[in-house]
């Protein structure tokens, strides 16, 4: 899965970006000034050129006018990162434009999570902006979201695939589910006396049992316990221990599921069908939930009756892409 925007500098002040990518609002086809101190850019319609205006925004080079077209393969709003490639794409593509201006890997994925707070308004974390940013072919990447920290984990085996499965539903969901799930955690924090659950244990989380209602407790739960996953996760990918890291994945879904509440039956079907193939190691649902995809690691010659069986036996139309670890954004001589 990949996204490329192709484009070239002009000399009209404007800038003219279109889209190929299925699913996204019309019109595909959107121009625009170049922001300046007095005249910022601003959200507005179509939805999808908000993650490109607002990177247009937060680009702290020399900006010039562009026309640029967008293609990709990555779903959209499928949680597999189709809003950070969107946004890196923009931002290398700038750079490109103004070959003097130098930033730091970190700093670029800063300010693409910026631009996704300020113009598409979600609250979204730092690690798909990373990955897209950071991404090294053989490798994970194992990120510390308060020290804005990255490591490479050697991914090398290649009989060792990610079978990605779009489940192709979304449920139509009041409010925004994630920045819901935001606030509570940090009401949980508050109330275990820390300043993120980054700090907090499962004995400090138990100590709270009774006084924490159960919606807040749970969330907690599951930030506390998947921290620790993590963690555990990095250490058994880093040795190669495949079967461990898998049963991490399932552990991660249930808990997304009981905990965090943010899958589906269709997210769990999908999880419950791959983990009853052979070649399976694990797999769990990813992204914002309620919908979208799962990521399953299996031994590549299982890829065939693993897909076979889950389109056989899902009630809807999934669709699947098998993937390897591969770099992060970077220019394309044409």
């Amino acid at each position: 899965m990949v996204t490329v925007l192709v484009g070239s500098k002009t000399n009209s002040g404007m800038c003219t970006v279109i889209t190929t990518a299925e699913g996204v609002d019309e019109p595909k086809q959107v121009e625009f000034a170049l922001p300046t101190s007095e005249i910022p850019l601003l959200p507005g319609e179509p939805a999808w050129a908000n993650y490109v205006k607002g990177v247009v925004q937060n680009y702290k080079g020399n900006l010039s006018s562009f026309s640029a077209v967008i293609g990709t393969t990555v779903p959209i709003g499928g949680g597999v990162s189709s809003s950070a490639s969107l946004e890196v794409a923009t931002y290398t593509f700038l750079e490109q434009l103004d070959p003097s201006f130098k930033t730091s890997p970190k700093d670029k994925a800063l300010a693409c999570q910026k631009a996704e707070h300020d113009f598409p308004k979600m609250p979204c974390g730092i690690m798909d902006q990373f990955i897209s940013v950071m991404g090294k072919k053989d490798n994970a990447l194992l990120i510390d979201c308060r020290s804005m920290e990255a490591k490479l984990v050697a991914m090398t085996n290649p009989n060792i695939v990610v079978l990605i499965t779009n489940s192709n539903v979304k449920h139509e969901l009041t409010g925004s589910e994630y920045p819901s799930r935001r606030k509570q955690c940090y009401k949980a924090a508050k109330a275990l006396g820390k300043e993120s659950l980054r700090d907090a244990t499962m004995e400090d989380l138990q100590h709270q049992v009774g006084k924490l209602d159960d919606v807040t407790f749970r969330r907690a739960r599951h930030v506390i316990s998947e921290i620790t996953r993590t963690s555990k996760a990095a250490e058994a990918l880093s040795s190669s221990d495949f079967v461990t890291f898998g049963k991490l994945m399932v552990e991660s879904h249930n808990s997304l599921c009981k905990d965090y509440e943010v899958s589906c039956k269709e997210l769990d079907d999908l999880v419950n069908l791959a983990m009853s193939c052979d070649g399976i190691y694990g797999s769990r649902m990813t992204g914002g939930g309620f919908g979208g995809c799962t990521v399953t690691l299996l031994d590549k010659e299982a890829v065939q009756n693993t897909v076979e069986t889950m389109q056989s036996k899902y009630s809807g139309n999934a669709t699947f892409y098998v993937c390897a670890a591969c770099d992060g954004a970077r220019p394309l001589q044409l």
